[in-house]
């Protein structure tokens, strides 16, 4: 069986003609998940053939804005989109119900509209909400996701989800920097999806807020550091900061092959990786 991932949006807070914000398709056996919902990532599905009521769950992996910016249009789309009321299964970590509710009570004027003027719409729309944390394991599709911790303090709690299905491992870490609970979570994984900096840019930019993002996020080396010691077989980069300009892919590989062995995958949006057991 294989493990397949799409990078929807590979790009960060910094806004970006061609980067939709941080979001990840992983599709393996009868799953569909997608992890983290950053600006403009319906329109990503689309272009990936997947819609949002053909998601078997949405996983956040934190709170930041850029990871969940969207997941308003996610569940407007999949309300609007179902034929009969059908459950959102949404998983992240402690305070997902009380930025759900949030999300629902600003969207409380356009579902009293869509009610009132659609007589096939008797409720709003239909959520499952479950807060998890490390050790937590949950069967989505047929796919076993595990829950790690991540570290992206001050932000807190952050966690990362690996994803197995028959022999073949996705590792989705989110913002980290490198710790041995990343290390847990990719730990011989098919896929190792990891958002990166470019340490030399950041600190050639004199902007204190900007450089302020150097303590939580791991470097390009770090992250393949990190593949290398857990033994991955691809690293796939993404949530590049500053954005990666066409042409310049090759820097960002050759920081990472410095320290691993195996396939870097330096991607734009859109791109699909596929590996595991066949």
């Amino acid at each position: 069986m294989t493990v397949e991932i799409t990078l929807l949006g590979t790009g960060s807070p910094l806004p970006s003609p061609d980067r939709a914000g941080p979001a990840t398709l992983v599709r393996t056996g009868g799953a569909t998940l997608l992890v983290d919902c950053g600006r403009g990532v319906v329109m990503r599905m689309a272009a990936a053939g997947v819609l949002p009521v053909g998601l078997t769950a949405v996983l956040l992996t934190h709170l930041h804005s850029d990871h969940i910016t969207d997941l308003n249009d996610v569940v407007t789309t999949h309300w609007v989109m179902s034929p009969d009321p059908v459950p959102l299964r949404i998983v992240g970590p402690p305070g997902t119900r009380a930025v759900v509710d949030g999300m629902l009570a600003m969207l409380g004027p356009d579902q009293r509209y869509r009610l009132d003027h659609h007589d096939d719409l008797n409720e709003g729309p239909t959520l499952d909400v479950t807060e998890v944390g490390p050790g937590d394991v949950l069967e989505l599709g047929g796919a076993t996701v595990a829950v790690h911790a991540t570290d992206h303090r001050p932000v807190t709690p952050t966690v990362g989800y690996r994803v197995e299905h028959e022999g073949a491992v996705a590792a989705l870490a989110g913002d980290t920097v490198p710790c041995p609970e990343v290390d847990a979570l990719c730990q011989g994984a098919d896929l190792y999806v990891q958002t990166v900096i470019r340490e030399d840019l950041v600190r050639a930019i004199p902007s204190p807020r900007l450089q302020d993002i150097l303590d939580y996020h791991s470097t390009v080396e770090q992250a393949a550091q990190t593949a290398a010691r857990a033994g991955v077989h691809t690293l796939v980069l993404t949530h590049y900061v500053p954005p990666l300009t066409p042409g310049d892919e090759e820097a960002w590989r050759a920081l990472a092959s410095a320290h691993f062995d195996g396939e870097v995958v330096v991607g734009n949006d859109l791109t699909t990786v596929a590996a595991g057991a066949s």
